[in-house]
């Protein structure tokens, strides 16, 4: 009888080996592939009104090379400019500029941007200027709100040519922050709920600078200040645009198992996933949540590939302009509401709040009372739509 298990262990030894070969081969081709290591970076934005219909946006990119030895060409850069805001824009002209800053080179008077080198640990920059000017007439201030600025630019390497593509967000005007004599409470289940209106945040935001100029005014001891998972994740830069994303095969084929409606059914979807956290442990999740879904139990694959399964929104999951990207769950949302918390003397907490009533709270500041999250936020105070009320302040 023993004999006769040797040919089963040995077909199972061998099985599991050439499965972990695969696992190893997966990773290795997924670190492997081509990238670049040019980071790129935006400062010193300033918002200039040059009477009622024009304003003038200026800034400036950083390019910096942390690899010691790899030296990448930038042959290409250039800007595409969306505006948002309150009415009929298709009137307004915008018209924008790069202006090369490189420590070795001469920028040229016609603004054309030669192709740059950007050596083993060095940094270039360039300034960046959009000019938007209306007809005679119109209020700009009044009409404008939100600049979203993208950056197309090449790498050319090692590792080939690659088309990159990142966005900021620079807003053009932004809301008062609450007051306590015209703060406007709802009332809840056994507490108060005060939605909280800010500007569209992005990367240029801090969120201990905007949680204390939006709520400072109206903070108590005892409350509790809540914040977006999404709103949290645009601040950190936890977006990119789908464009920047290359499918793998695996992406492809799994995501067909999907739900049509999840963030994960889409190849770029869950290539963000596979990015994020290794294509083996995404693999062995679905083959796993597979099996236990075929003997009823569900939801194992969400378990086993980690929190940023849940918390991807694919394109449309979000206000715009992010509607256009794919957002990643918050980076280290815990220690985020710890130093909140400390930096603000109230309970700080991230959360996932929908119009179904669902209300996940991702991470709260030590002390927080989660029930009562969970009671004030189930109506969904901060809303589905384009509210701009990333925080809501609940009051027990």
């Amino acid at each position: 009888m023993e004999l006769a298990l040797y040919p089963v262990i040995a077909f199972l030894l061998i099985s599991a080996l050439i499965f972990g070969l695969a696992l190893l081969w997966l990773e290795s081709r997924h670190r492997l592939r081509p990238a670049s290591p040019l980071q790129i970076s935006t400062s010193g934005w300033k918002v200039q009104r040059e009477g009622d219909s024009q304003v003038l946006v200026k800034g400036s990119i950083q390019i910096h090379n942390p690899h010691a030895r790899m030296e990448v060409f930038v042959p290409e850069i250039s800007l595409q400019p969306t505006l948002l805001g309150r009415g009929d824009l298709s009137a307004l002209t915008i018209t924008n500029r790069i202006t090369p800053r490189h420590p070795d080179e001469e920028s040229r008077a016609d603004g054309y941007w030669f192709a740059y080198i950007v050596k083993g640990r060095k940094t270039t920059q360039a300034d960046v200027s959009v000019s938007i000017s209306g007809p005679a007439g119109s209020d700009l201030k009044a009409l404008l709100d939100t600049l979203w600025l993208e950056i197309l630019w090449v790498n050319y390497g090692p590792f080939g040519r690659l088309q990159r593509r990142d966005g900021v967000l620079i807003p053009l005007r932004k809301p008062a922050p609450a007051n306590p004599s015209t703060s406007s409470w709802r009332q809840g289940d056994h507490c108060s709920v005060l939605p909280i209106r800010t500007h569209l945040l992005g990367t240029l935001d801090d969120p201990t600078e905007v949680l204390r100029h939006y709520a400072g005014a109206v903070l108590q001891p005892g409350d509790v200040l809540t914040i977006g998972e999404t709103p949290l994740a645009v601040m950190q830069g936890r977006y990119h645009h789908p464009a920047t994303v290359e499918p793998s095969s695996l992406a492809r084929l799994l995501c067909r198992v999907f739900h049509p409606t999840s963030s994960l059914a889409s190849a770029c979807g869950l290539q963000s996933l596979i990015d994020d956290v290794g294509p083996a442990r995404v693999l062995c999740a679905w083959l796993v949540g597979m099996a236990l879904k075929l003997v009823g139990s569900k939801g194992w694959f969400y378990r086993l590939a980690g929190e940023q399964a849940r918390l991807i929104d694919d394109i449309t999951g979000t206000t715009p302009p992010y509607d256009q990207t794919i957002v990643l769950g918050p980076d280290q949302p815990a220690a985020i509401c710890a130093q909140l918390a400390a930096d603000l003397g109230v309970a700080v907490a991230v959360v996932d709040v929908n119009d179904l009533g669902r209300v996940k709270v991702l991470a709260s500041s030590p002390g927080c009372d989660e029930a009562l999250l969970q009671r004030a936020l189930r109506p969904n105070p901060a809303g589905n739509a384009n509210e701009r009320t990333p925080l809501v302040l609940v009051r027990p």
